[in-house]
């Protein structure tokens, strides 16, 4: 086993030499993972995900598993001397990540396609592919921890605040948490991981981080959607939250909830997008106070622990969007078993489709989705 610590306890509990599986996406966190687990003596056996056009995604930089990545798991893999295998999941990606993320939008919420992404390709069928190929675990490059505590593996945020991926991983299920491994959820930070790529002599050591949603170039949301439903865009009225128009739009695609700058309504105070109506193509908007949310219904739960009781008002930590910590908040569980949170501090720019991460100190116990109704109480 390497000398650090934290690597040692991910993969402590496999048997010596078992085969483990890494989901290699050609970046250097991947990379470095199946470089711990060859030096640890593992079996590992690298598995890059081709997700779509292969031809395309060559000529894209800066995103997880495109033509170039492909090729960058190869080489390190090589350079490891470990198997290595491309599995074409385009069609998968496309009916569970990139239509549903297009359908999202077209109903006015706002999507969060990297977590159903590792819902259903990764951590579902790509899972299944590593117990196949006879694998006792499979290790991802997740900034996140794994501990065991009285027999049952739990979740925890990574040990590095600004890297932390668990809100991108609340619905693992106890089953998967069980199978998988986070190696690097114990690092301080980024530099670590690095270090350790540049001792191995990785030729993606200094490769920078992706930044975009994979299959959203440069960001642009609504082009991709335009692309794929090129009639769904349609154009509807700017209205306050009286109903009065204040002006058009072209598609309520090009808006996110708590969006300030580009509405195209001038001569008054600062506007915030307020609330998306897909059935009346209305955006409404209105001022930043009207942007705070008490209350929050989340449904679509999954339970990291067992599941409370109907009826039941816990004391949580809430994270309602990937770049907010998380904020004291109570949970409530309704009689449909959804939850309403109860924030103790309003949030600002509540969207429906985001998920809500819930915490009890650094332990993930659950989390869902926001539910449409998302502004069920309006700060005075």
């Amino acid at each position: 086993m390497h000398e650090n610590p934290n690597i040692s306890a991910a993969l402590s509990d496999l048997p010596a030499g078992a085969r483990i599986v890494v989901a290699m996406s050609g970046g250097v966190d991947s990379s470095v993972c199946a470089a711990i687990c060859k030096e640890a003596g593992f079996d590992v056996v690298g598995i890059t995900l081709q997700l779509y056009d292969h031809g395309e995604m060559l000529r894209r930089k800066g995103a997880c598993c495109a033509g170039v990545d492909i090729h960058d798991a190869k080489r390190v893999a090589s350079q490891l001397g470990i198997d290595h295998y491309v599995l074409d999941y385009e069609s998968k990606f496309k009916e569970s990540v990139i239509d549903d993320f297009v359908d999202t939008y077209l109903t006015g919420a706002t999507p969060v396609p990297c977590i159903r992404c590792n819902q259903t390709v990764k951590f579902v069928d790509l899972l299944a592919t590593a117990k196949d190929l006879g694998a006792e675990a499979m290790v991802t490059g997740h900034y996140v921890q794994r501990k065991v505590k009285n027999g049952r593996a739990e979740m925890h945020r990574a040990v590095d605040g600004r890297r932390d991926q668990s809100y991108f991983l609340f619905t693992t299920t106890n089953e998967q948490l069980e199978f998988l491994r986070f190696p690097l959820g114990g690092f301080e930070d980024k530099d670590e991981t690095r270090a350790i790529a540049e001792r191995h002599g990785l030729l993606i050591a200094d490769k920078p981080d992706s930044q975009d949603i994979c299959f959203v170039p440069n960001g642009d949301y609504a082009a991709v959607i335009d692309k794929l439903r090129p009639d769904a865009s349609e154009p509807g009225d700017i209205v306050d939250l009286n109903g009065k128009v204040l002006g058009r739009h072209d598609g309520i695609i090009h808006f996110t909830i708590g969006q300030r700058r580009g509405i195209g309504i001038g001569g008054h105070d600062p506007l915030y997008v307020n609330r998306l109506d897909a059935a009346k193509r209305q955006v409404i908007v209105g001022s930043r106070e009207d942007l705070l949310c008490a209350e929050v219904p989340v449904g679509e739960m999954n339970w990291l622990i067992d599941p409370p009781k109907v009826g039941a008002r816990v004391r949580v930590e809430a994270r309602i969007r990937s770049t907010r910590p998380p904020e004291p908040a109570f949970m409530q569980v309704q009689p449909d078993l959804s939850i309403i949170v109860e924030m103790d501090e309003p949030e600002a720019g509540v969207s429906p489709g985001q998920a809500c991460v819930l915490y009890d100190g650094e332990r993930v116990i659950g989390g869902g989705w926001i539910k449409k109704n998302a502004m069920v109480e309006i700060a005075a």
